[in-house]
């Protein structure tokens, strides 16, 4: 019997089957009916709750085929041609419970051969995506506001472009300022004749707390240069932004809100 077919553990089955029938992002009471006719499975107990249907549902087949095959078919992704990001968190949280049977998720949906986990830990280093780092590193909560969506659709272009306008939107809110990109990272933070910033991230007392402060200014810019000018006007084809790319760019922006959280706001301008 292939490796893909072999049955799993109850534990396995009833675990998958939590994540499909999650309460706030899994399939609907309607569609696991409809995924059950489709799969040709007996609905043994259509009244109880998602999760003990779904598993249930899943036990009795496999114990009657005495093979996973049916319930690898169950994570079809054809149904989410237009929630790219939903199939995405499902194929996450569904790959950290797989690797426990050496199996996982793959982008285009099919259930392949993976590495095999003996230990959480194991578990959620296999599965481990964007997402799921950005949440370990605890990124700033104003990044993944902004950028979750494209995140999650793997849209890595978009992504940058959503998070870089977030920390101009900040500024926006935070100073009354006005104006985008250079112009309002001087605006705001640059310290100008008068020394004294619209926002300032430190009491600017020394000549370092004043060369942190205007080193915060140029790396706003240069973000500005690096990732919201070039994938504003940039085709997408002409742009490719890599996993490795994608976490270091987010996890600036993250370092940016959070000196913008100490920060303090005055009447001061930089000119």
């Amino acid at each position: 019997m292939s490796e893909l077919q072999t049955p799993w553990s109850y534990t396995v089955l009833k675990t998958i089957s939590d994540v499909l029938a999650d309460t706030s992002d899994g399939l609907t009471g309607r569609e696991i009916g409809d995924l059950l006719f489709r799969l040709r499975m007996e609905d043994p107990i259509p009244t109880t709750t998602k999760r003990d249907r779904l598993g249930e549902t899943f036990v009795a087949r496999q114990n009657n085929d005495q093979s996973s095959k049916r319930i690898v078919t169950a994570m079809d992704p054809v149904r989410y041609r237009s929630q790219p990001e939903l199939f995405a968190l499902r194929q996450d949280r569904l790959n950290e419970h797989l690797a426990f049977v050496g199996l996982r998720v793959n982008d285009e949906g099919k259930v392949a051969k993976g590495a095999v986990a003996q230990t959480l830990d194991e578990a959620a280093r296999i599965a481990t995506s964007i997402r799921d780092e950005l949440h370990r590193r605890k990124c700033h909560p104003e990044v993944l506001r902004y950028c979750s969506l494209e995140v999650l659709k793997k849209a890595h272009f978009h992504a940058c472009l959503e998070a870089s306008k977030s920390i101009f939107d900040r500024l926006r809110s935070l100073t009354g300022a006005s104006g985008d990109g250079a112009v309002l990272a001087d605006d705001a933070l640059a310290l100008g004749k008068s020394g004294v910033p619209m926002l300032a991230i430190n009491s600017l007392r020394t000549q370092t707390e004043k060369d942190e402060q205007t080193g915060l200014a140029n790396l706003v810019k240069g973000l500005n240069g690096l990732y919201r000018n070039p994938t504003a006007h940039d085709p997408r084809l002409n742009r490719t932004i890599n996993d490795d790319e994608l976490l270091e760019v987010l996890t600036i922006v993250s370092m940016v809100h959070r000196r913008f959280d100490g920060a303090s706001a005055s009447n001061g301008g930089s000119s």
